[in-house]
């Protein structure tokens, strides 16, 4: 930060490539506690903040539903994982942007679109980890869980996820990081509400001010929500508090 300061007092960033730290705060506080008539984008913050919430927290929860079943399924079923693993490995190559003409064809411009490519990038890092942390459970632990009257649904909750808990908890925290990446993909679209949307708009109008704002509280509720997701665990599963 102070670096940069100095850069644009000095001018070595000229204002059209980089506005001064001043210039993007102002810009901030505009946006988040402006009034509307006070500029394009004056107090949009909190529905633009809403909208994405709601679209990374949908598609993100549905690639935890699907990833950790699916993952878990294939770390433990021999069968399964031959089944899965080529089809998963091959559409991971797909870069993201790829699906995005298919996805508007689907399901149109708006809440689907967004969801589907955040749910798809999220589903690839929670389902190979949690095949990977569910692969290298031991049977002997479940083998004993049986031998004590434990069911298979039961030893699943009580014994195989706690024991594929590091590696779970690693692949939940990067698919919700890949979810706000994918989150600007999406509402690239033309949304009319969103972070990215505001992104988009701001390029359109040459305002690389507020473009550096919206990667800025990008960052910040990406961070925020990977505080949240980790505090979540270790609340509601105790082998996941000794791993955090």
């Amino acid at each position: 930060m102070c670096v940069w300061g100095l850069a644009s007092k000095l001018d070595w960033l000229p204002p059209y490539l980089l506005p001064s730290p001043g210039e993007i705060l102002d810009t901030a506080g505009i946006y988040i506690f402006g009034t509307d008539g006070h500029g394009p984008y004056a107090g949009r913050f909190a529905r633009d903040a809403l909208a994405s919430l709601g679209r990374v927290g949908l598609g993100f929860c549905l690639a935890t539903l699907f990833g950790l079943t699916l993952g878990v399924w294939s770390g433990r079923v021999p069968a399964a994982a031959r089944l899965l693993n080529t089809p998963v490995n091959g559409l991971r190559a797909v870069p993201g942007i790829t699906w995005l003409p298919l996805a508007m064809v689907w399901f149109g411009i708006g809440l689907k679109t967004t969801v589907f490519l955040v749910a798809l990038a999220a589903f690839f890092p929670i389902y190979l980890n949690a095949a990977s942390g569910a692969a290298q459970v031991n049977p002997l632990l479940l083998q004993a869980g049986a031998m004590m009257g434990v069911n298979r649904l039961r030893g699943t909750f009580a014994i195989l996820l706690p024991a594929a808990m590091p590696a779970i908890v690693t692949g939940l925290r990067l698919g919700l990081g890949i979810s706000w990446a994918y989150l600007v993909l999406g509402e690239l679209s033309g949304v009319s509400a969103g972070l990215g949307a505001v992104i988009m708009d701001a390029r359109m109008l040459g305002r690389i001010d507020m473009i550096v704002v919206g990667i800025i509280l990008i960052a910040l509720m990406g961070q925020a929500s990977d505080w949240l997701l980790k505090n979540a665990l270790k609340f509601c599963f105790h082998s996941a508090a000794r791993q955090i």
